[in-house]
């Protein structure tokens, strides 16, 4: 399958190499030269116009970083340059009515689309074992899922068109407040005298285990190798994090829906963004208690 990939930037450049493993030929477009001179590496096709990455393919995959980029680069670039046959596929993590509103404008254009956010960050983007929440028709799920699971372990149908990405909201609001709590009972458990690996040892198979724990421990040297091994650096930054957290907020305020505890961890992760920390794993919050 010809597939233009858009957006090569830490997540998208491992996603689009997966494509080629795959034995998909990828058309690859990103602002970036860095960006583009790596996908060539990975097997890709560079092109340095946007139209002409999506002209003559069956698939547009997207990586970008916000709402406002993915309506412009749909609207302006590949509705009416790819083949109305092509399948459109965004990863982006965006607010669910900017998705739903490109859907329609490429519904109207005589596309078929889905919106894919994905979790798991850059390692697993490298790796090839993203889990994709895709919201779109059962049709359009079903079209897309053989070009996902090329690029994740997990492909699951959230509902229809803007569902991947309120769940994705939800999901990622939910490990910015467990990674809060998670970094507080272990700080906690040092000031009382505990053992780290001990109490680790403990809670990971006790009422407290969650993911922020056992996959994703927050204290160096302690379960798997983690960001916090590397000085809290690469896997998910926290002002990606802190982007995730804020269109939780809007998502829950348009709702009407109260989230004390997503609300104060929004708080915490804007404070330690602000602080400089935007670059650091979010996990890196840990050093603020």
């Amino acid at each position: 399958m010809k597939i233009a990939f858009i957006g090569l930037g830490n997540m998208g450049g491992g996603m689009a190499a997966n494509l080629v493993k795959a034995g998909h030929q990828v058309h690859a477009f990103d602002l970036a030269q860095a960006a583009l001179d790596r996908a060539v590496a990975n097997g890709c096709v560079p092109f340095a116009n946007m139209r002409d990455a999506v002209a003559d393919v069956d698939a547009v995959v997207s990586m970008l970083p916000n709402g406002a980029i993915v309506k412009a680069v749909y609207s302006g670039d590949v509705i009416g340059h790819a083949p109305t046959g092509a399948l459109l596929l965004d990863c982006s993590t965006i607010d669910v009515a900017s998705a739903r509103e490109v859907t329609v404008l490429a519904q109207a254009g005589g596309y078929r689309m889905v919106d894919a956010p994905v979790s798991g960050g850059i390692a697993a983007a490298n790796a090839g074992t993203l889990t994709f929440m895709v919201g779109g028709t059962e049709q359009d799920f079903a079209e897309a899922q053989p070009i996902l699971a090329a690029m994740g372990k997990a492909v699951i149908h959230a509902g229809e068109s803007g569902a991947g990405q309120a769940a994705k909201i939800c999901n990622n609001m939910l490990l910015g407040a467990s990674m809060v709590a998670t970094c507080e009972a272990f700080k906690l458990a040092e000031r009382l005298g505990l053992d780290l690996q001990t109490f680790y040892d403990i809670s990971s198979k006790a009422s407290g285990q969650c993911w922020s724990m056992t996959s994703y421990c927050p204290v160096p040297g302690v379960g798997p190798e983690t960001p916090a091994d590397h000085g809290y650096q690469g896997g998910f930054a926290t002002a990606l994090m802190l982007k995730d957290l804020k269109l939780a907020m809007a998502a829950a305020q348009d709702a009407g829906a109260p989230v004390p505890m997503g609300h104060r961890a929004e708080e915490l992760y804007a404070a330690f963004d602000a602080a400089g920390n935007g670059g650091m794993d979010f996990s890196a919050i840990i050093k603020t208690l």
